[in-house]
């Protein structure tokens, strides 16, 4: 599979910085995404709350939705923990923090409440009408920046863009998501 990385929305999180993409050869990440466990990617600082299964029986995600939280460093670690005691409760499946350590809180079987529906249908940043009521909580995988406290404009760190670029293709070949189903939150849903 074709990994190719949706660099508007790069561009967004870091107005404009250049992403540095995964070197992971396809053939190694098609057989990491395939694993279970505790695979670790090349590259990037990952903490299982869950071990992957096997992905016949994970969630068969569609997209995914990128957020940022207000909140200070350590806030991605503390929300993951909260959310690996409670799957289902509002949050996500993946929070990054500041330094770029992901948190993987919950099972792959899991649907943590994240998305509302995707109501936003006014066509601001991306055309909706293959979004709208469409991209849920049920069919979509979501990552959750922490550390933009005190300012909710900071935009993502370094660190965290760096971490992303790392584990986007790694989602992309695990759940076969296209590139086109990766949304930042305010694109699809009201801020």
């Amino acid at each position: 599979m074709r990994m190719i990385v949706v660099t508007a929305l790069f561009a967004l999180l870091l107005h404009g910085v250049k992403p540095a993409l995964s070197t992971e050869p396809l053939a190694d990440l098609c057989a990491l995404a395939a694993s279970t466990g505790t695979p670790q990617i090349a590259g990037l600082a990952i903490v299982y709350l869950s071990a992957l299964g096997d992905t016949a029986q994970a969630r068969h995600w569609k997209h995914i939705i990128i957020h940022q939280m207000e909140g200070p460093a350590g806030a991605a670690k503390n929300a993951a923990h909260a959310q690996a005691k409670s799957p289902t409760r509002r949050g996500t499946t993946l929070w990054v923090e500041t330094d770029g350590t992901v948190y993987w809180s919950v099972p792959e079987t899991a649907i943590p409440t994240h998305g509302d529906g995707a109501n936003r249908k006014d066509n601001k940043y991306i055309p909706n009408l293959a979004t709208y009521r469409r991209v849920v909580k049920d069919n979509s995988l979501g990552i959750e920046f922490s550390g933009n406290f005190p300012d909710v404009r900071k935009p993502a760190t370094r660190a965290q863009h760096d971490a992303l670029m790392r584990l986007l293709p790694f989602l992309q070949q695990r759940y076969n998501i296209a590139p086109e189903n990766i949304y930042a939150h305010n694109w699809i849903a009201c801020p």
